[in-house]
């Protein structure tokens, strides 16, 4: 592979092409300070007839930009200086908004309270997990009524807590949250980015010597708290010991007994899990003098939607499982001779089973798009979705998948309604064969919610490739289902080809290989530190991708591990906004033509681009399709989309990808990461690199964090016991 690429100018080390902000702040303005998107620029309206209906009406404009300027400007004021909380405030109080704006705004990750061991004093950015909080929903017409949230902002300025979170705090606790709030100072972990320190200083505000440490309200509180952690890193629920540690650490004297209260309260369940590990059971004597095998469980915690839905998974799952329909058989096996191969094989496992999992990678998505296509020729109901927009066009071009024919969409899609089949008088979808690709990228949720939505006697295949990137959500659906066991397992053989393809399949198990790569699909850019690793990753993408490639600006994307540091999302973002679409960030920080990563719900990201704002709110170009943001949404939703993180970036393809990995990003790497970054490159891929021997270590020994899950051992005794 080449390890030099083609430039037209002399990159200097340590110089971006952005200077700095103020203090030596590189993290652009706009994205962290956004106002709501304003009215296009004064001149882009056609003028009238007449030179006085000119005049009157640049005098308007210019009037109405004043008017927004200074409301800009008073937002920018209110998030950078003290907070306003009935008077103004600083310190705690306004590191609590910031927190929490932080949060929701994807700029911070939630902590891992939860993690086994305490992290290096600099820990570079983790990889953004699914926040809930991120993009919250314009508020409907069942949102807080406006003396509720007065009543909370007046209970939040007592207690020294920012006025702003009095809408999330009314949302959050309903009718009478003002009393509930009163009555129990913690309920502020509920907003998401509040810390217990916080509700700690809080309570004591308004509580006085009344509360401490040992409160039995802070211990259910904190419980809860953890387990939502918990939920964001990936779990569906944690082992009891591991939660009474993680109590321990946050100051709770008596965990065992703050369990047992948020148990009691119904704030969380609890469950007991036969272990099925081989030699595991012991025998024991009964009363009777019998010996009784004695099988070892685990007991597990976890918050009732996730555990309620990973029940239902189960039980979706089980009942395809066991209610083969046979009415289909004739068209089934008509459907299996006419294709060849790997898609034969996958016919004939799906013929005569309700789930079927199928493994590969890109070039093994012509398999189930050859099945998608004789099954719907076959006379069958057959529908496939991808998790991205991207994924269901990769998809349809494929032969066999006919968007035309509305066979391809998206798992959104799907579930929303705005793609697929209808539903039958019982809500089910009008299906006999579902095929669902990226199937890592399912968390419990969304499956759950697909298999519900699956008649009896429905074939269910799930398709991907197990070495990416889980799913943002908690689960990890995919491979549960691979480890337990319970249905066919058909691997494709069919190689992604190319040295891109010979790069990622080594990566995959754990080898980063030398490749030939003699069309410059693969090119190294060495790197000495984070300003050198932005400048030449600018470089890149605006010159050197383009000349040498083929590859235009727009057609190439940058993965970096985070959002945050001198080498982050933001910095490169602003760096690549700079060279490629330079402007003012008139429309609440974005210009029109800005590429955007827009998230429509928490866990997703769609590429897109920005084509105006009004007063409707921010409008884009998303997959072709138009969107439309509301002002009030624009800043939690919305963000610059020239460089992203992988997760943001899994479910796609790009014909070129920049992987920038400065030195101090090797804590935040993993296998999973590095196969999923470098895999979403089709024809050109430029390695930044600044980690020396830490990038070939992460690749052979750092594998996906483990996610406690219930699901394995729920699929076994469903499947057993039907």
């Amino acid at each position: 592979m080449s390890t030099e690429p083609e430039t037209t100018e002399e990159a200097g080390p340590g110089t971006p092409d952005t200077p700095e902000a103020p203090g030596g702040d590189t993290t652009p303005a706009p994205e962290d300070g956004r106002a709501d998107g304003g009215s296009e620029a004064a001149g882009e309206a056609e003028g009238g007839d007449g030179a006085a209906a000119q005049v009157s009406e640049a005098d308007a404009e210019l009037a109405a930009q004043r008017v927004e300027r200074e409301r800009i400007e008073r937002r920018k004021a209110e998030k950078q200086g003290p907070i306003a909380s009935g008077a103004k405030l600083s310190g705690k109080a306004a590191d609590l908004l910031a927190a929490v704006r932080a949060v929701e705004s994807g700029d911070k990750p939630a902590a891992p309270a939860f993690a086994e061991p305490a992290p290096a004093p600099r820990r570079p950015a983790p990889e953004p997990v699914r926040r809930p909080q991120t993009a919250p929903a314009p508020r409907a017409p069942g949102a807080p009524a406006p003396q509720t949230v007065e009543s909370v902002r007046g209970v939040l300025a007592e207690g020294g807590a920012p006025e702003a979170l009095a809408p999330q705090v009314a949302a959050a606790l309903g009718e009478g949250a003002d009393a509930a709030l009163r009555e129990d100072p913690w309920q502020l972990l509920r907003i998401g980015g509040v810390r217990p320190d916080q509700a700690d200083g809080f309570a004591r505000a308004l509580l006085g010597t009344a509360c401490g440490p040992g409160d039995e309200r802070r211990g259910r509180a904190v419980t809860v708290w953890l387990l939502e952690q918990a939920a964001l890193a990936g779990h569906t629920a944690l082992e009891l010991p591991t939660l009474i540690a993680a109590l321990g650490r946050q100051n709770v004297p008596d965990p065992d007994a703050a369990v047992q209260s948020t148990l009691a309260e119904g704030e969380a369940l609890a469950f007991q899990d036969a272990l099925e590990e081989p030699g595991a059971a012991a025998p024991r004597q009964t009363e009777e003098g019998e010996q009784e095998e004695e099988r070892p469980v685990r007991v597990l915690v976890g918050l009732e939607r996730y555990a309620l839905a990973e029940e239902s998974l189960a039980d979706g799952l089980a009942r395809l499982v066991n209610s083969l329909s046979k009415e289909t058989d004739r068209a089934w096996q008509s459907a299996a001779g006419t294709v060849s191969d790997g898609a034969a094989e996958l016919a004939r496992a799906v013929a005569g089973h309700g789930l079927v999992l199928h493994t590969g990678g890109e070039a093994a998505r012509a398999e189930p798009a050859a099945l998608l296509g004789a099954a719907r020729a076959a006379g069958l109901r057959a529908f496939a979705v991808c998790h991205t927009p991207d994924g269901r066009r990769r998809l349809a071009a494929r032969p066999g998948a006919d968007p035309a024919e509305h066979g391809v969409g998206t798992v959104a899609g799907l579930l929303s309604g705005a793609e697929g089949p209808g539903r039958d008088a019982d809500g089910a979808l009008e299906l006999d064969l579902l095929i669902v690709l990226d199937g890592p990228q399912l968390d419990v949720e969304s499956a759950a919610m697909l298999v519900e939505s699956l008649p009896d006697g429905a074939r269910l295949v799930l398709s991907g490739d197990p070495a990416v990137l889980w799913s943002a959500g908690p689960g990890r659906v995919f491979a549960d289902l691979l480890a337990a066991r319970v249905c066919p397992q058909i691997a494709s053989r069919i190689p992604d080809p190319g040295p891109i393809g010979e790069l990622v399949s080594g990566v995959g198990i754990g080898e980063l290989n030398q490749v030939e790569a003699p069309g410059k699909e693969i090119v190294i850019v060495p790197v000495r530190d984070a300003g050198e690793a932005v400048h030449r990753t600018v470089q890149l993408v605006a010159d050197s991708v383009p000349r040498a490639i083929g590859v235009p600006a727009d057609q190439t994307v940058v993965i970096t591990p985070g959002h945050g540091g001198a080498a982050g999302t933001r910095a490169l973002n602003s760096a690549l906004k700079e060279r490629l679409n330079p402007g003012p960030g008139r429309f609440g920080g974005f210009d029109p033509g800005d590429r955007i990563a827009y998230s429509p719900a928490p866990g997703t990201a769609v590429p897109g681009s920005v084509v105006k704002a009004d007063a409707d709110g921010l409008h884009l170009s998303c997959a072709g399709a138009p969107v439309v943001v509301p002002r009030e949404r624009v800043e939690g939703a919305v963000r610059h989309g020239w460089a992203l993180t992988a997760h943001q970036a899994v479910g796609a393809r790009w014909p070129a990808v920049v992987v920038v990995l400065p030195g101090d990003a090797a804590q935040a790497l993993s296998r999973p990461w590095v196969y999923t970054a470098f895999g979403r490159a089709e024809r050109h891929l430029s390695v930044v690199h600044g980690l020396e021997q830490a990038l070939p270590k992460a690749v052979a020994e750092t594998s996906a964090k483990p996610r406690t899950t219930r699901l394995q051992t729920l699929l076994r005794t469903q499947v057993t016991n039907d």
